[in-house]
């Protein structure tokens, strides 16, 4: 595992992140990192090199649910992209990722959840490995389940940004919401989906990836990028 510093301005505290350059759940810590200001020591775990470097007895010591991301706070390691996004929001409260009002941070939440848990596991590395080795699923059929599944996920997520009327989940900023869609829309371009019919989806996208803490956070311009 190499190591690589990234630093944006913020806390002078410094965090690691394990994580996997395509790792779409690494990509949304990036995003929520850079969003909150915060500097992190970026640590690559290579999720195929060496049998997956996640499986190693080093980084299994670390994390034994053998995945990425892992957020190292001292002597705090916490596990599960989205229980870091909220650690960070609670730690590094300011600037917020999650809105003031209970019932917008709920629907934040539901949205949030439903592409890191229903969605995005569907077309995780470990699920596709699997697909293609013991299954043996050739291409086109591995291809034709990630489409499908993508697909079916994204048209519950369109509806839901119909909440937002064309803003972005904090009105003017993007925050929690964000950091877990824009990985899955980029999962999605990758895998060839057609998103003609997600018109919320591309317009909350669009107002995003150019801004500076998408635009460090993206798989292209990580240290372990291939």
């Amino acid at each position: 595992m190499s190591t690589d510093t990234t630093t944006t301005a913020g806390s002078a505290a410094m965090l690691k992140l394990y994580g996997y350059w395509r790792s779409s759940a690494a990509y949304r810590v990036r995003i929520a990192l850079n969003l909150k200001g915060l500097a992190y020591e970026n640590l690559p775990v290579h999720l195929v090199k060496d049998g997956g470097q996640q499986r190693s007895a080093e980084y299994k010591a670390l994390n034994p649910q053998e995945l990425v991301p892992l957020l190292v706070d001292g002597d705090e390691r916490i596990s599960q992209s989205l229980a870091i996004l909220e650690y960070l929001e609670e730690i590094f409260p300011l600037p917020a990722l999650l809105p003031d009002d209970p019932a917008d941070r709920a629907r934040v939440r539901s949205l949030a959840l439903h592409i890191a848990c229903d969605l995005h596991p569907l077309n995780n590395l470990r699920v596709l490995q699997y697909l293609s080795g013991p299954l043996g699923l050739q291409d086109e059929a591995k291809q034709q389940w990630i489409q499908h599944w993508i697909t079916t996920g994204l048209a519950g997520v369109e509806e839901g940004l119909a909440a937002f009327d064309g803003k972005l989940s904090l009105g003017r900023r993007p925050g929690y919401l964000e950091a877990c869609l824009i990985p899955q829309v980029y999962n999605a371009r990758r895998f060839a989906c057609d998103l003609s019919a997600y018109p919320r989806i591309l317009q909350m996208t669009e107002q995003c990836v150019a801004l500076e803490a998408f635009a460090k956070a993206a798989p292209e311009v990580q240290p372990d990028a291939q």
